[in-house]
C-alpha cells in the first residue's frame, strides 16, 4: 500500500508539473521573456509541493497509526490476560498479526484470533484514512500551486529556496541519526556499568568474559565482564588481515597505475574488484573448508599445532577480502597525482621506481592512509569470517595458531541468544561503544600522521 500511494503521489506531482508549465506557456504567449521564471520552474515548484505534501502525510500516517494500533491491541491483550508479562503480550500480538496476514503463527487460540480480527479492522480503518489524507493533501497542494502561476511569480527563486531547505533537512536528519546512535550507545553503556557497580576497570582490564553467567540469579558478575580477550582477538585478526591486504593492495595499485599496460589494466583491475562483490559468508566457507584444513595440514608437517579455528585463518581470508578496497582506492589516488610531478622527476634523472618512492607516494599519502583506514574499519567490523574460521570462545592469546573471538562476534551472540534482549543489550552496546571509541581514536591519530608527513605541492 505504501508503494502504491508513493506512485500515486509521483503521478499527481508529474501531472501538476505539466499543468503548471502549460499554464505558464499560455500566459506568456509568444513572448516567454514576459515571465519572471521559465515555465519549467513553475512546473517544478508545483511538483515539489505536491511531492512534499503527499510523502509527508504518507510518512506520518504510516508511523503514527502503527503505534496507535500496537498500543491499543497490547492494552486489550493486557485486559484479557492481566497476569501476562510484556514480552508475552508482544508474542500474542505478533501471532495475531501473522494470522491476520494469512501466514503461520507460533500458536493459535481464541484470544489470538480475536486480536487478529481487531487488527484487521483497525488496519483497514486507518488505511482508508491514510489514502484519503495523502491523496487529498497532494491534490490540495497541486490546486494551491496552480493558482500561483503568473507572469510576475518568482518560481525559480522559490524552487531553489525549497530545494535548499530539503537538502538542509536531509543533512540534519543524517546528523541527528549519528547523534542518536551515539547517545543510544552511551545510555546503554552507562546502564550496563550501573549493573556492575561502576567497576569500569573490570570491563577494560579484566581477562574473563562471560557476562551472562549470573543473570539467572538476577545479578551480573563484575569479574566476568573482562573485555581484554575480545579486543585482543579483534586486534590480532585485524593485524594479520592488514599485513596481508595493505602490501598486496598497495603494490597492486602501483603496478596497475604506473607499470601495467592499458590492456593488462583493463583485465586485472576488474578481476581485483570482483573480490569486493563476493558475500562474506562465502569467504567464511572458503576459510573453514579450504584454508583451515590446508594450514592445519601444513602445520602438522612442520611439527606445529594449528587449531581447526584460528586467528591466522580468519586474518588471511579477511586480508584477501580487503585487498580490492585498498587496491582500488590507492590506484585512484595514485592516478590523481599530477603528471607534471612525474615528468619533473624523470627530467632530473630519477628512475620510475625512485619517482614512485620519492614523489608519487608522498603526494598520495593521505589517500593511501584513508584506504588503509577503510580496510581497517572493514576488518574490525567483520563477523561472518570470524564466526566460521576463528571460533567463538574468548581466549586471551597472542598465538595466531589458536582460536580467538572478536568484539563483533560477541555482540551478535549476545543479541541473538536466548537471554532477554534487555539483559543482553547492556554488554553488547558497551562493546559497541568501546569499539567505536577505539576506531575514532585511530582515525584521529591517522589524520595527525597524514598532516605531519604529507607533501604539499602547488
Amino acid at each position: 500500500m505504501v508503494s502504491i500511494l508513493s506512485a500515486v503521489v509521483l503521478l499527481l506531482g508529474a501531472a501538476s508539473f505539466l499543468i503548471a508549465r502549460h499554464r505558464a506557456y499560455a500566459m506568456a504567449g509568444d513572448t516567454p521573456s514576459r515571465l519572471h521564471s521559465r515555465p519549467g520552474y513553475h512546473g517544478f515548484y508545483s511538483f515539489l509541493w505536491v511531492f512534499l505534501a503527499g510523502i509527508g502525510f504518507l510518512i506520518v500516517l504510516t508511523i503514527i497509526p502503527n503505534a496507535i494500533i500496537t498500543q491499543t491491541l497490547l492494552g486489550e491483550i493486557g485486559t484479557a490476560k492481566p497476569d501476562s508479562v510484556f514480552i508475552e503480550r508482544q508474542l500474542i500480538l505478533s501471532d495475531a498479526k501473522a494470522l491476520a496476514s494469512g501466514t503461520v503463527a507460533s500458536k493459535t487460540d481464541e484470544l489470538r484470533q480475536t486480536i487478529a480480527a481487531r487488527y484487521s479492522t483497525l488496519s483497514t480503518f486507518w488505511g482508508v484514512i491514510r489514502i484519503a489524507l495523502v491523496v487529498g493533501a497532494a491534490v490540495l497542494a497541486a490546486f494551491l500551486t496552480q493558482r500561483t502561476v503568473s507572469l510576475e511569480y518568482r518560481a525559480r527563486n522559490r524552487s531553489e529556496k525549497l530545494v535548499r531547505l530539503i537538502l538542509a533537512a536531509m543533512a540534519t536528519i543524517a546528523i541527528l541519526t549519528t547523534v542518536g546512535i551515539v547517545l543510544s550507545l552511551v545510555f546503554e553503556t552507562l546502564n550496563f556499568f550501573s549493573k556492575i557497580d561502576w567497576r569500569i576497570d573490570k570491563f577494560l582490564f579484566g581477562t574473563s568474559w562471560s557476562p551472562l553467567s549470573g543473570v539467572h540469579e538476577g545479578k551480573m558478575d563484575a569479574d566476568k565482564v573482562g573485555a581484554i580477550p575480545l579486543f585482543a582477538g579483534t586486534l590480532l585478526i585485524t593485524l594479520i588481515a592488514m599485513l596481508v591486504a595493505v602490501p598486496v593492495g598497495l603494490f597492486a595499485a602501483i603496478y596497475l597505475s604506473d607499470f601495467a599496460s592499458s590492456r593488462v589494466r583493463s583485465v586485472v583491475k576488474p578481476m581485483l574488484e570482483l573480490l569486493a562483490g563476493i558475500p562474506t559468508v562465502v569467504y567464511g566457507f572458503f576459510a573453514a573448508i579450504t584454508v583451515a584444513p590446508f594450514l592445519r595440514g601444513s602445520g602438522e608437517s612442520l611439527g606445529l599445532t594449528v587449531a581447526s579455528e584460528s586467528a591466522l585463518v580468519a586474518g588471511l581470508v579477511m586480508g584477501i577480502m580487503i585487498i580490492p578496497f585498498i587496491s582500488s582506492l590507492s590506484d585512484d589516488v595514485i592516478n590523481s597525482v599530477p603528471q607534471a610531478l612525474r615528468d619533473g622527476s624523470y627530467g632530473l634523472g630519477a628512475t620510475k621506481a625512485e619517482t614512485i618512492r620519492q614523489v608519487i607516494l608522498p603526494a598520495a599519502l593521505p589517500g593511501i592512509v584513508s584506504a588503509a583506514l577503510l580496510g581497517f574499519s572493514r576488518a574490525v567490523g567483520e563477523t561472518m569470517i570470524v564466526v566460521m574460521a576463528a571460533g567463538q570462545g574468548a581466549n586471551l592469546t597472542a598465538n595466531p595458531l589458536e582460536a580467538v573471538t572478536t568484539v563483533t562476534v560477541q555482540i551478535v551472540m549476545l543479541i541473538t541468544g536466548d537471554t532477554e534482549a534487555e539483559t543482553a543489550a547492556g554488554p553488547a552496546f558497551t562493546l559497541g561503544f568501546t569499539l567505536f571509541c577505539v576506531t575514532l581514536l585511530m582515525n584521529v591519530l591517522a589524520q595527525r600522521l597524514v598532516r605531519k608527513y604529507r607533501e604539499a605541492y602547488d
